[in-house]
This record gives C-alpha cells, structure tokens and sequence, in this order.
C-alpha cells in the first residue's frame, strides 16, 4: 500500500499526519506525489510514519530490494 492509504485509513489529513511527525506537509505530499523518493527517506523519519500510521516499514516502502533487505534482517539468527 502507498503512504496515502495508510494515511486516509487513519482519517488523517496531511496536516495532521504533519503535525503527528513533525515532517513537513510538503514532504508528505511530496512522498505521496512521488516527487520524492520514500524509500531514500531517513530511518527515523520512515519510523515516524509508521508509528503515526500505525503500520510497518514494508507496508511504505517500494524499492524491492530494501523490501528484500528488511526480510533477512527480520529473520531470527
């Protein structure tokens, strides 16, 4: 799913996701748009989304390989 359907599951509008993680509506948007890339975003910024969106890491991000990456990184030793 895409960050705005995380968001809009929420009910929230990009203000308020904004204000819920001190991120700019501009990135927001931009992230949603796709003018820029979510999946070149900060660690700690992408965690802020997650909590505030109540999901995971793999539910936002698109790039296949860092989906792949967090896969062998989830699993048990």
């Amino acid at each position: 799913m895409s960050l705005r359907t995380f968001r809009k599951k929420e009910k929230l509008t990009k203000t308020q996701l904004s204000d819920l993680t001190s991120i700019s509506m501009r990135t927001i948007d931009d992230y949603e748009t796709g003018k820029r890339d979510i999946n070149g975003a900060k660690i700690k910024t992408l965690l802020k989304l997650c909590k505030a969106l109540s999901c995971r890491l793999e539910d936002i991000l698109t790039d296949e390989e860092t989906l792949e990456l967090l896969q062998e990184v989830e699993k048990p030793h």
